[in-house]
């Protein structure tokens, strides 16, 4: 595989490797082998009931956080093949991106971050490296999963200089600003390409944003225009996939033309040149613009609709219930949780909460505050 990476990609032969030691793996690279232990945990099976804009029981149709991990892993993955960098490790870091996301959204994440607010705060993707270092618990001899340095750089997306000081090794290129593997930094834009199109998607299907609506956003409305020249007889869902269809291939053709122009123009000629370059992957200037322009439609008409907002409203509700209860007593907690809080205190609540389905979370607060429930 190596042969036909660029010379600035991550390959077997630069990875910084792992924090404890592993013989090779059999028949797979290691990054293949990151791939596999992600889709292997706990925390990736419970991404299938979890919120990506709507609650997991509004439809059966909407996405949830597990197929939109799927959905960014396919495009990460068809984008890295074309610029010809890392494929499987874009897959690994694509599908592990989400992994601390907490139930319910942003509406859970925002709530639990205010909550955590005199204990550190919280940030889905710090949590999704614990995840990954520390919380799964499937191996005889290491916490965690073991990934390689570079899946675990990519899965930190952000981190303040404060909490980038914790983190050793992984944290210190937000303390020397340097950028990290082409390869984290196109599961970025795959991310950004996946929900800004599927939640057209889901928006239109659930009746809360319309085709009118959206025929005032620039890039939907020109593909739309295309696909009925084209198909001028086609039904309303045909008529909706294939627009957006057509618009996810044209981000992934001018995200990749962009990012040679950037690559060439910097001659790039390791991976160590990519650390010290400003961003390489990204849009042309006309592209972001209208990526700008979708995402403040979509973050007004839809993420800001008051049926939208009243399911965050009742999940931020649910969130800070159950925080306060524990906090307040820790014998609510399960009994590992207990014991966790007298070593971590609250991120121990923290990892609790963020760890639960969008079900289980209710659950939890029917158990708690319905008193005709166990």
């Amino acid at each position: 595989m190596n042969n036909i990476l660029a010379p600035y990609a991550v390959c077997e032969a630069n990875t910084r490797g792992r924090v404890v030691k592993e013989a090779p793996p059999a028949g797979r690279t290691e990054f293949q082998r990151d791939r596999d232990r992600i889709i292997h945990s706990k925390a990736f099976r419970r991404l299938e009931y979890k919120t990506q804009v709507f609650v997991n029981h509004e439809g059966d149709l909407f996405r949830t956080r597990l197929t939109h991990s799927l959905e960014v892993a396919q495009i990460g993955r068809s984008i890295a093949r074309n610029l010809h960098l890392n494929e499987d490790l874009v897959e690994a870091i694509t599908l592990a991106h989400d992994l601390g996301h907490t139930p319910f959204g942003h509406a859970g994440q925002d709530t639990l971050n205010a909550c955590m607010k005199e204990y550190g705060g919280f940030e889905h993707n710090l949590q999704s490296l614990r995840v990954v270092d520390i919380l799964e618990e499937r191996y005889a001899t290491f916490d965690g999963l073991n990934l390689c340095f570079e899946t675990r750089e990519g899965i930190l997306k952000r981190a303040s200089k404060k909490n980038a000081q914790k983190l050793g090794e992984v944290g210190k290129r937000f303390i020397l600003n340097q950028r990290p593997s082409l390869e984290a930094q196109l599961a970025n834009f795959a991310d950004e390409i996946a929900y800004n199109n599927h939640d057209i998607d889901d928006g239109l299907r659930s009746g809360l944003i319309s085709l009118e609506q959206l025929e005032q956003v620039s890039i939907f409305s020109r593909h739309l225009v295309l696909v009925k020249k084209k198909y001028p007889n086609l039904g309303e869902r045909r008529l909706i996939h294939e627009t957006v269809r057509c618009m996810i291939n044209t981000l992934a053709t001018d995200l990749t033309e962009q990012s040679i122009q950037n690559i060439e123009q910097a001659q790039l000629d390791s991976l160590q040149a990519v650390q010290q370059s400003p961003p390489l992957i990204g849009f042309s200037d006309p592209v972001k613009k209208e990526q700008q322009e979708l995402k403040k439609f979509l973050y007004d008409n839809l993420y800001l609709h008051y049926r939208v907002m009243r399911m965050s409203n009742k999940a931020s509700h649910i969130i800070k219930m159950l925080f306060d209860a524990f906090g307040s007593n820790v014998r609510l907690l399960p009994v590992k949780y207990q014991h966790k809080f007298k070593q971590e205190g609250h991120q121990a609540i923290a990892d609790y909460i963020a760890g639960m389905t969008d079900r289980y979370a209710i659950k939890e607060y029917r158990r708690l505050f319905d008193i005709t429930q166990d």
